[in-house]
């Protein structure tokens, strides 16, 4: 197994690699997720020889830094590109495989609290992503479910059941309604444009 720098080094060319916009190594330095990989690859480390709080300092720093919010329990696999950056979160018991592309607002979380706090001890709350996989904006992937090598979960997709080897997981797309006249009152507004109660 590769040590940390060097999987280090192979993160920053995983970015030049797959990421259109970035050109060279300095440009990939300024990669917006990468600190937060970094940094999980060193809290990490501490978290397993149990320097628990100093790891999740570092989490926490990381977090304020770039949105991203890894717990340093979760095993990230070598070549992981998390695109943008912004607002994914990956929970303690999760465990990404190599080659995982995620973009951003991605989730790998746990159903709850409510269901979490009644599992036995040392139990995984947290999905398995198997190598390949793509994670598009906003999917959602909750639960102990296993997603499946080279799976595509397309953006906005909520997924809390095993998903197979190279199968693809899609939302609905947007319904596009023909309007016949503007709404009198702005709360008919509202009402024919509002999506979830959010804009």
């Amino acid at each position: 197994m590769p040590g940390t720098v060097s999987i280090m080094r192979e993160d920053l060319r995983t970015i030049i690699e797959r990421d259109p916009s970035i050109d060279r190594r300095r440009e990939a330095l300024l990669h917006p997720a990468l600190p937060a990989l970094w940094t999980h690859r060193i809290a990490h480390r501490l978290h397993r020889r149990g320097w628990r709080m100093t790891a999740r300092v570092l989490a926490y720093a990381a977090r304020r830094g770039t949105g991203v919010e890894i717990h340093p329990g979760a095993v990230l696999g070598r070549r992981v590109l998390i695109d943008h950056g912004a607002a994914v979160v990956i929970g303690e018991t999760a465990v990404v495989g190599d080659d995982v592309t995620m973009y951003h607002q991605v989730t790998l979380g746990a159903v709850g609290w409510w269901s979490d706090n009644r599992r036995p001890a040392g139990q995984r709350r947290h999905p398995i992503v198997g190598p390949g996989v793509v994670l598009g904006t906003n999917a959602t992937v909750l639960g102990p479910v296993v997603v499946g090598a080279r799976a595509v979960i397309g953006a906005q997709a909520l997924v809390n059941k095993d998903v197979p080897a190279g199968a693809r997981v899609f939302a609905p797309t947007a319904v596009i309604k023909e309007m016949d006249s503007a709404p009198a009152l702005m709360e008919d507004l509202f009402a024919t444009t509002a999506s979830a109660g959010s804009w």
